[in-house]
């Protein structure tokens, strides 16, 4: 659709009612009428000026705003944007939506319908308009650091570059067919490709070899409280989220599902987990399926907090657990009920040197030194925000089939050269998918529909 007959759109940006202040964006081709007709006439670009929004029907006053003229395609759409900036009130906004809906040529924007007209504008590409949506999303330092530096074009720039220099290797290897004749071209031009080939290829092996670090950062650590029947598993959750998030009880099996907190720890994103106790023994119909789901959420964590109670002892790992190759720590629970503990169990040590940590919900004694610990673990495991990490799997899944193009390209060396070259092609074609360049359009629904409506 040409650019001066799509729709206009708008809609609400700044989030819930009532507010202090409420944002209306619009953009599109009809922008200046909807302003000329709302506000009696355009104010001049980038400069906020205080205008009365009359009605376009009996000419009523709507509000006082501030307006922000935007002329395109110098805008974040590169299409004509505006931005009235009213009180945040319900009925003060209901009615300059009602007067906007009244325009022919406006429609209410889509979720992300913003952010998708800059992409096909150029204005962003793919990547960096996952940032952007990241960084709307983001709960805690290193979400928000990280989704900047992705919004900032860090990930675009850096399989842009690959992608360039693979279109450049092919464009030799060309160069050798369709000059072949002439003086001025060497044979065997396209041989000088090959070592640069192998640097992008071991660049992107090196670059998948994250420990998913960037997907863990975006989703947050799971980490799930495993153990028998009132061994603290429940206290210990409310403890960390400073709430009561679990029923806390002397009865064994109070716990039958999966509990959830979300939680911000050092800047890390956290999901902790309480589950049912574990035992052989003694469980009804319930408690066994909560036992299940139990190990099945403790088998795709990314650590396992092993309790026990300090006086009735260390029960043995489950074997399934034990062969999942998930990290376990051991955590000895109610400390403050003994006087002394078995040497093995710090009291102010480290649970990740593999003795158990000692602790008391009730004293507070080693609650420190396990969060100190599990803030290491975090750090490890999601990076210290200074790297470009891969956020998004389907950005794995596209350098994963780009690297074996790469593969088959160099491994193949009595292959046709033309068969080589159609490799490359597919593996550039592979990192344009990701930045947005090339063959996307089956992916761009899926990622606008978790966008903001406003956004």
């Amino acid at each position: 659709m040409a650019m001066n007959e799509r729709q206009t759109i708008y809609a609400l940006s700044s989030g819930g009612l009532p507010s202090g202040v409420a944002v209306i964006r619009l953009s599109g081709p009809r922008v200046r009428f909807v302003l000329e007709t709302l506000c009696r006439g355009v104010p001049e670009p980038r400069v906020a000026t205080l205008r009365r929004l009359s009605d376009p029907g009996d000419g009523s006053i709507l509000d006082q705003a501030l307006v922000l003229w935007f002329p395109g395609p110098a805008s974040f759409t590169g299409e004509d944007v505006a931005e009235l900036q009213l009180h945040g009130g319900r009925a003060v906004v209901a009615a300059v939506l009602r007067a906007l809906a009244s325009f022919d040529g406006l429609a209410a924007a889509e979720p992300g319908g913003f952010t998708r007209r800059a992409f096909e504008a150029g204005r962003l590409d793919l990547t960096e308009v996952e940032g952007l949506g990241d960084l709307v999303t983001a709960e805690t330092e290193a979400q928000r650091r990280q989704a900047l530096r992705q919004m900032g074009g860090a990930l675009g720039r850096l399989y842009s570059d690959w992608a360039a220099r693979l279109t450049r290797a092919r464009a030799m290897i060309e160069a050798e067919f369709d000059f072949a004749d002439e003086e001025d071209v060497p044979g065997g031009i396209s041989d000088s490709i090959w070592e640069d080939v192998i640097r992008i290829r071991d660049e992107i092996r090196h670059h998948l070899d994250d420990g998913r670090r960037g997907e863990r950062l975006r989703s947050g650590l799971q980490v799930v409280l495993l153990g028998p029947p009132n061994a603290g598993k429940s206290s210990l959750l409310n403890a960390l989220a400073q709430r009561d998030a679990a029923i806390v009880t002397e009865e064994a099996g109070t716990t039958r599902d999966v509990i959830e907190v979300h939680l911000d720890l050092g800047g890390y994103p956290l999901t902790l987990v309480d589950t049912a106790g574990v035992r052989e023994k003694g469980a009804g119909a319930i408690e066994r399926e909560g036992i299940r789901r139990a190990l099945l959420r403790a088998e795709g964590a990314d650590l396992v907090l092993w309790m026990n109670d300090s006086a009735a002892g260390p029960m043995p790992v489950p074997d399934v657990l034990a062969r999942s190759g998930v990290p376990v720590w051991p955590v000895m629970s109610k400390a403050d009920r003994l006087d002394n503990l078995d040497s093995c169990a710090q009291r102010s040590g480290d649970a990740e040197e593999g003795a158990p940590l000692a602790i008391s919900v009730r004293s507070a004694e080693g609650t420190a030194g396990l969060i100190a610990a599990l803030e290491r673990f975090a750090s490890r495991a999601m990076g210290r925000g200074e790297d470009v990490l891969l956020t998004q799997a389907r950005h794995r899944e596209g350098l994963v089939a780009c690297l074996a193009g790469l593969d088959r390209a160099l491994e193949n060396v009595r292959s046709p050269l033309e068969l080589r070259s159609e490799e490359l092609r597919g593996a550039a074609a592979g990192l344009g998918r990701i930045v947005g360049t090339s063959g996307v359009e089956d992916l761009l629904d899926v990622i606008f529909r978790d966008f903001c409506i406003g956004k």
